[in-house]
């Protein structure tokens, strides 16, 4: 694969060969995608030209260019975090704004924060606890999100814009689930162990709710924004806080949308 090494013009395009170093006829079609996307941005903006040519089209696989992207933000040389297609690909069926998924690769902190958390949660399952620890502080002061090693993420994750997010370390996260910003999925500060929340599959947490302890939110469930979960939300309801006449806050739940869909 070959770049010219003049400055880049109208006139001056990147160019991508597919000479097997990943792009074009890679085999993987989401690759192959991203690929394509970046040459048509070059194409329209060559300011951006050589930079999608050093993060991008000079890598032989996603997961090659995830790694060494997040290295390069984190300062943490051969950080790799395993099953990022899923998250990649949620990204870009859910987020409205998200137009190409070479945008949220390079430029979506949640898609990058939740990828550091990958990498420093297998750290921490293999017992290399100062390494995960590392990582994770340095996600943390990069991306503004605050995500344990020890807590467990399933698949197909969207944190949305994702500032002030944090996971605690028993907290465990099902797949396909949507978390916007300033979420806490924390503790109660009463117990030690099992302390953090269970959070099923499909589920979506609005912007800035607090679901403290070892409570369960079923599958398809909502939280809505703003709201203090104390208590287990059943499956495919909504958790939301109401006012009461003495100022308080506690977690509701709307029967009419039982079973409603994920929107």
């Amino acid at each position: 694969m070959a770049y010219s090494s003049c400055r880049l013009s109208k006139d001056c395009p990147v160019s991508v060969t597919g000479n097997g170093n990943g792009c074009c006829d890679s085999g993987d079609d989401v690759w192959d995608e991203m690929c394509a996307e970046v040459q048509e941005d070059a194409e329209a903006e060559p300011l951006v030209g050589m930079f999608y040519a050093e993060l991008v089209l000079s890598r032989p696989s996603l997961e090659a260019a995830l790694a060494a992207h997040l290295a390069a933000k984190l300062c943490i040389p051969g950080a790799l975090p395993q099953g990022t297609l899923r998250d990649l690909l949620a990204v870009r069926d859910r987020d409205p704004a998200c137009a190409k998924m070479v945008h949220c690769f390079l430029y979506n902190k949640g898609f990058l924060a939740l990828q550091a958390h990958r990498a420093a949660h297998a750290l921490w399952s293999e017992g290399r606890t100062a390494a995960a620890l590392l990582l994770q502080s340095r996600a943390s002061e990069v991306f503004g999100v605050d995500i344990h090693p020890g807590a467990r993420i399933g698949g197909g994750i969207m944190l949305d814009h994702a500032t002030g997010v944090v996971i605690g370390e028993t907290a465990v996260v099902g797949d396909d689930v949507s978390i916007l910003h300033a979420v806490t999925l924390g503790g109660t500060r009463k117990v030690s162990g099992d302390r953090h929340p269970k959070v099923g599959d499909g589920v979506l947490i609005g912007a800035g709710p607090s679901v403290l302890g070892n409570v369960r939110i079923g599958d398809g469930a909502k939280i809505g924004a703003g709201a203090v979960v104390l208590r287990d939300v059943p499956c495919g309801t909504t958790g939301r806080s109401r006012r009461h006449s003495g100022g308080r806050k506690t977690s509701q739940v709307s029967p009419w949308n039982r079973g409603g869909p994920i929107t």
